[in-house]
């Protein structure tokens, strides 16, 4: 039909654009969190990039949901303020009449959803973790940023280099404040490179400089110069060994299913609600569109954000019961699904108007007027 045809370009044209906003958002959120964490040596400034493509694919299953539910919403307020609805039900038309040309757009977005949730995320949630945690198993001295600040990784010690070399062995101008068993190091030297000893232990070894100990004035107070020092910075074994736990939100859904733990169950229970969510979702747009010609569109946003919010929240509550092994998993996925598949069910029997034959008060009516011929009859 024309009328379909006509629905789904401009569902689609409207998707378009709120998906485009809402990714855009999204991006400039994770490049200040993502570039704040780079420089503040947390993480690689060579992995900015890819961490950025990982975190957005993370963050894409809800945008997809958002997209597809704020359209149909927009869609269908735009319809009701350009009296087109009017005409729509005037002609005799049920508002039942918009679900196939929804499902129609929203069914290929659900079934984005259901593999960005089952499939991607998981990968670009163990990609991230695997770059993260190659950052944060290299020496100390490769992870300086030139003219910064850095903290190492076992908290203990401050590095600053005003240069480092390409391959991040040597540096100059190097400072380094450590703090052990109570006790305060500054050490400061020329220049440094990175060695390995045959036990395979990594050591900072400096050049022409000085080490101070203790507090100033005090008796303990000590000045040494030297031309070479080395600081123990860590171990081949060490690295080998320090293995990250790859988290339940990393693991493949395979795995979950293999390995049926209460936190695992809870994060598969989370993957399998995103595309019944995104489908219910969809369809409540239909009877919560409704609104006043004269009216804006306004109250339907705040409206539709808080009834996701309320959805997302109540199922990360029975989530986070079933992960804490409060609640089996057989209880906790249907709850919050049911409770929006009976208000969608309620909003379609009170915005129905009453020349449509599925109305509540017509069928009521159609009873009455069968049993009043009955009892005639008898």
């Amino acid at each position: 039909m024309i009328f379909q045809r006509a629905i789904r370009r401009e569902l689609v044209s409207t998707a378009s654009a709120v998906f485009t906003t809402l990714f855009t958002i999204t991006l400039t959120t994770m490049l200040i969190r993502i570039l704040g964490q780079a420089a503040g040596g947390k993480i690689s400034s060579q992995d900015v990039l890819a961490l950025i493509g990982y975190s957005a694919l993370n963050y894409m299953p809800i945008i997809v949901i958002l997209s597809s539910f704020i359209s149909v919403l927009l869609v269908l307020t735009r319809s009701y303020q350009d009296s087109e609805m009017v005409v729509w039900f005037a002609s005799g038309t049920s508002l039942l009449k918009w679900v196939r040309p929804v499902l129609t757009f929203a069914l290929p977005l659900v079934l984005l959803t259901g593999v960005l949730s089952f499939f991607l995320t998981p990968w670009s949630q163990g990609q991230s973790a695997e770059l993260r945690e190659s950052f944060s198993q290299r020496e100390d001295i490769a992870r300086v940023t030139p003219g910064r600040f850095i903290e190492s990784a076992s908290s203990n010690r401050v590095f600053f280099v005003e240069g480092v070399s390409g391959d991040a062995t040597r540096v100059k101008n190097v400072f380094v404040s450590t703090s052990e068993k109570g006790q305060s190091s500054i050490v400061v030297a020329n220049e440094g490179s990175v060695e390995t000893n045959e036990q395979g232990e990594r050591f900072v070894v400096l050049h022409q400089g000085r080490r101070y100990e203790g507090t100033p004035l005090q008796p303990d107070f000590r000045l040494l110069e030297f031309e070479r020092y080395g600081i123990r910075v860590g171990d081949k074994a060490e690295q080998a060994g320090a293995l990250a736990l790859r988290t339940s939100r990393a693991l493949p859904t395979f795995a979950l299913v293999q390995i049926p733990t209460p936190v695992n169950l809870a994060e598969l229970m989370w993957r399998a609600s995103l595309p019944l969510m995104a489908l219910l979702l969809t369809v409540l747009a239909i009877p919560m569109s409704f609104g006043n010609p004269r009216g804006g569109r306004s109250m339907h946003l705040i409206i539709a954000v808080l009834m996701f919010v309320v959805y997302s929240n109540g199922i990360s509550i029975f989530q986070s019961a079933v992960k804490q092994a409060r609640l089996s998993v057989l209880l906790a996925w249907w709850p919050m699904h049911l409770m929006v598949t009976a208000i969608v069910i309620l909003l379609f029997l009170w915005r129905m108007k009453t020349n449509s034959p599925y109305h509540p008060l017509i069928l009521w009516g159609a009873f009455k007027r069968a049993l009043l011929s009955r009892r005639e009859t008898a």
